[in-house]
């Protein structure tokens, strides 16, 4: 059954969201140079690719900051297109060196901006919650998937790793509820050795016109079994 969706944050609980991360990025720009600093000043060649390697894994946690950055107007936007740069970010810092491939498939999708960033919330905490314990023995596959349901949206994270025997639901899955609730929408998790299959659907809004043309993300071929 769809929840109805919980009062937004009060504008003071807004500003000192922003507030907050304004902080983060400044402290991130800190670190950052920091880290190029100390890599240029190094004599040693080795320390010096080291720190440049780490300088660079460093901005790509900004990327995926800045991504996930809560929007300033109000406004329709292409939940494809937004997905598409925030696991675009995602992959590149959390998920190449691991050896685990993403894989998103979406067609285009009008959202409120503040629906599609509650949106891109969930999706990053679901992949690097499944990174982190569906992939003991190696490396595999995560896949998101985006697309309407009738008056619905449906947003599915899919891995074909392996569910630990007990799960217990951390803070980040619970987060993920409550977010789900300010859509007005639930969260469905199937655990399997198949691997886990998170499920949100929420209600859409009314859409802008359309102008007739569509674009389908180019997406890669799956290797998930039938589940």
């Amino acid at each position: 059954m769809i929840e109805p969706a919980i009062e937004l944050p009060f504008l003071e609980e807004l500003t000192l969201l922003s507030e907050l991360s304004h902080r983060v990025k400044n402290e991130f720009a800190c670190v950052i140079g920091i880290v190029a600093h100390a890599a240029v000043r190094s004599d040693n060649e080795e320390v010096k690719t080291a720190l440049t390697r780490v300088s660079e894994l460093l901005h790509r946690f900004v990327d995926v900051h800045r991504a996930m950055q809560r929007p300033e107007y109000h406004a329709f936007v292409d939940a494809a297109v937004h997905l598409e740069g925030l696991c675009a970010s995602i992959r590149r810092s959390r998920l190449d060196h691991a050896k685990i491939k993403l894989v998103l498939a979406a067609s285009p999708l009008e959202l409120q901006s503040d629906q599609c960033w509650r949106l891109g919330l969930i999706v990053y905490e679901l992949i690097t919650n499944s990174a982190r314990h569906a992939f003991a023995n190696g490396s595999g596959e995560i896949r998101v998937e985006l697309c309407r349901a009738g008056p619905f949206v449906e947003c599915r994270v899919l891995d074909n790793g392996s569910a630990p025997a007990t799960i217990q639901p951390g803070r980040g899955l619970k987060v993920v509820r409550e977010l789900a609730k300010t859509l007005a929408g639930k969260l469905d998790h199937q655990f399997g050795s198949a691997g886990t299959r998170s499920i949100l659907t929420f209600p859409s809004c009314c859409e802008p016109p359309r102008n007739g043309h569509e674009r389908i993300l180019p997406t890669e071929p799956s290797r998930f079994a039938t589940q």
